[in-house]
């Protein structure tokens, strides 16, 4: 089943486009062209309406150069260029407000998980079992590439205390792909507040106080050793950031009732 056969089986209008791509990107011009491409490529191949938003993070290289030439051999890409540089989550925010698609999913512009693992992670959203579907690297089926210590590491610590505060029983909060209904990023990037490394588990945790379904899904993946990662500072700053979260919840400050203890 399509996304636009999924709309005609339901009698709502069709949008623009059946899949809008956002990939947030600061200072990306060596890494995102191979991603683009594959990308690009593989969606031209399976035939259907389809965007590619590259939402520049303020980036001091030459990302949105590199984007507008892209652009001209590959018609469906756009750039948005930000400024000043305030974060991922920013990025993304952007861009999920700008895309056109019926399901809308979030890309790493590294290409860590390769475009022929779209369909499998969109397939839980077009058989309506999910409003959010996001890819897991630690689910069995899924093919993680080895990763350094320091990296497996980081990742485990951060999850750890994820699970202990705003998203209990997700495998793998920081997976940079993940799908959303239209209707689902309308709801929960209008919410969303975390410009930092934070905010997939701002989202996560907003998905789930909101009563929508939320399905993991086994990807590939692989480890892109020029990750802007930054181990001890970066773990911290998510552990801050999460810590807020949690306070905003406690607070009722997304608009939501604030959970009994």
């Amino acid at each position: 089943m399509t996304v636009t056969s999924l709309f005609r089986l339901v009698a709502i209008p069709t949008p623009p486009v059946d899949l809008t791509v956002v990939i947030p990107a600061f200072n990306e011009e060596q890494r995102l062209g191979p991603t683009v491409e594959q990308l690009a490529r593989f969606l031209s191949d399976r035939g259907g309406r389809f965007e590619i938003l590259v939402v520049d993070d303020g980036s001091t290289d030459g990302t949105v150069a590199l984007c507008e030439r892209l652009a001209a051999r590959w018609p469906s890409l756009r750039v948005i260029p930000t400024a000043p540089n305030r974060g991922k989550g920013h990025a993304v925010r952007v861009g999920m407000r700008a895309a056109r698609g019926a399901v809308i999913l979030m890309s790493d512009a590294d290409g860590s998980t390769p475009a022929t693992e779209i369909p499998r992670v969109l397939l839980p959203i077009l058989e309506g079992r999910a409003a959010v579907a996001i890819g897991s690297r630690y689910l069995p089926g899924a093919t993680p590439a080895a990763q350094p210590l320091w990296r497996r590491l980081w990742s485990r610590l951060v999850n750890l205390f994820i699970q202990r505060t705003l998203c209990p029983g997700v495998h793998d909060t920081q997976c940079g792909f993940k799908a959303f209904t239209a209707a689902a990023a309308r709801e929960l990037f209008s919410r969303a507040t975390v410009d930092g490394w934070a905010f997939d588990l701002e989202v996560l945790a907003l998905a789930r106080r909101l009563g929508l379904a939320v399905v993991e899904i086994p990807v590939a993946w692989h480890d892109d050793r020029r990750s802007h990662v930054r181990p001890l500072h970066d773990l911290w700053k998510v552990i801050r950031e999460a810590a807020a979260i949690k306070r905003n919840f406690d607070r009722g400050a997304y608009g939501l009732p604030v959970p009994t203890r």
